[in-house]
């Protein structure tokens, strides 16, 4: 792990207070921080919730990735990319990405740049589970 990035996969319960903590820095203006969140609907379902699948290995491979790019693209100090694995419900966090820079311009671009190629490149699988049953949400494991 780099100094300026902090990469985790779980299957415990995420912190924001960890990922702000992380990021915080004297000389940053602007911290921008996404948490995804579990909801209760998806289109015309109702969501009993959520199952996490990861490639491990790969998937860190690939937020490290992530946060690199992140860090020379953007000019960001410091950023935090955490995700949740299995069962999660209602309310819960499957995802925190935290960044700092100097100015909050850079930050919201990176947080945003980070959670897009996350879900479009991070070998995580999500399965929604529904009172009649569940439907993987994208290429299951």
């Amino acid at each position: 792990m780099q100094k300026n990035t902090s990469i985790k996969i779980t299957s415990k319960k995420l912190n924001i207070q960890e990922c702000y903590d992380f990021v915080q820095d004297v000389s940053c203006g602007g911290i921008a921080l996404f948490v995804g969140t579990v909801r209760n609907q998806t289109q015309d379902k109702a969501v009993t919730l959520l199952d996490f699948s990861t490639y491990q290995s790969m998937a860190i491979k690939e937020m490290q990735k992530i946060a690199d790019r992140a860090l020379t693209d953007f000019h960001i100090l410091k950023i935090a990319i955490h995700h949740a694995e299995g069962k999660l419900h209602i309310g819960d966090i499957p995802v925190i990405i935290a960044v700092s820079s100097p100015h909050r311009k850079a930050a919201f671009a990176a947080c945003q740049f980070a959670i897009d190629t996350l879900k479009e490149t991070v070998p995580i699988w999500k399965k929604e589970y529904f009172a009649d049953g569940e439907v993987w949400v994208n290429a299951h494991p």
